[in-house]
């Protein structure tokens, strides 16, 4: 049986799916609702090992481990680098059929289908992303209630035992003594779950040689290094470090035609999280003493804030060597 191409635009409730045969004659589209047996049936007709298509789009996960599981070839469309065209008509059938044909042409741009171990990580370093978010919000609120009051913070941390004397010997109306003792209580609780997520992370990474390896670079710590490591994942898919770094968006944009050619400031497109940590990592060591010369010397010529996202893309150099080696060598031979 001739080998199938097939399209799945994917919704939360119902999802569209086009068949495709090698010479690109339409075998079929149906529309079904998005749960596993419904999918199931419909592949059931789509031959051994048929080449599917889906988007990036939001709840993939079960999909693609579905059809793995029923022995397709999937493949994962890059929200960003197909370009769909301006088109009159955009419906789900379209949509479908386009990334049916798309794949068939070899014109798909692909991201990566991480594993379910590796998915599983980043869902405790994302959602501890997001709680360390929520707690800065609280705190903010608290000095805003603080603020429309008069009451000037007496120490500069106000989250320690001397910061908690002032919050408590405020007397202040009863709307405002209300939301404070709310937020405190949420200031409690997001520090709970915090502490028990870095446990765990670090439970979870304290025996991989690359995260244990790239902890070595000054302002790595066990947080930023377990961002790395799951954000990452399989690091010898990226064949350099600069394809790294380009996935992470640090690298400048690049538009050429002719014999014109403008680099613009950095595309800022791939992993938010990893683009963060390795930024982060450099504010406060400079990267320490193998790229603090770097971060003065373009610092000086172009400001800190250059400097900072020059220096951070070194710093993903190596990231990248640390985790494909289990060491830096350059920091051993330092």
């Amino acid at each position: 049986m001739e080998r199938q191409y097939v399209g799945i635009d994917l919704h939360r409730r119902t999802s569209t799916i086009h068949q495709m045969a090698a010479d690109g004659t339409v075998l079929g589209t149906a529309r079904v609702k998005s749960q596993p047996m419904e999918l199931a049936q419909v592949m059931a007709d789509a031959g051994p090992e048929p080449e599917v298509v889906l988007e990036s789009t939001y709840g993939w996960y079960w999909a693609a481990d579905l059809l793995q599981e029923l022995g397709a070839n999937v493949h994962l469309a890059h929200p960003l680098g197909n370009n769909w065209g301006n088109r009159r008509v955009k419906n789900d059938e379209r949509d479908a059929q386009d990334l049916a044909a798309m794949l068939r042409l070899g014109r798909l741009a692909e991201g990566w289908i991480a594993p379910p171990r590796v998915r599983e990580l980043r869902e405790l370093v994302r959602y501890r992303f997001r709680l360390v978010h929520h707690r800065t919000s609280c705190k903010a609120q608290i000095h805003g209630v603080m603020a429309k009051n008069g009451v000037l913070p007496a120490r500069g941390f106000m989250w320690g035992p001397g910061g908690a004397a002032q919050l408590d010997a405020l007397e202040l109306p009863m709307a405002y003594t209300l939301r404070l003792e709310s937020l405190r209580d949420l200031l409690a609780y997001y520090d709970r779950e915090i502490a028990m997520l870095n446990r765990r992370i670090h439970q979870e990474f304290e025996h991989d040689a690359g995260y244990n390896a790239i902890r070595r670079i000054d302002g790595v710590g066990k947080v930023i290094g377990a961002i790395f490591c799951a954000e990452i994942g399989d690091v010898t898919r990226f064949a350099s470090p600069e394809r790294l770094c380009s996935w992470a968006g640090l690298t400048p944009k690049h538009r050429e035609s002719d014999d014109k050619v403008n680099r613009g400031p950095i595309t800022k497109q791939g992993s938010p999280l990893v683009r963060w940590a390795a930024i982060e990592a450099i504010s406060k060591y400079r990267g320490g003493a193998k790229l603090r010369d770097d971060y003065l010397r373009i610092a000086a010529r172009r400001g800190k804030f250059k400097a900072r996202v020059a220096v951070a893309r070194k710093l993903l150099t190596l990231v990248f060597y640390g985790l494909r080696d289990g060491e830096i060598r350059c920091l051993q031979t330092a």
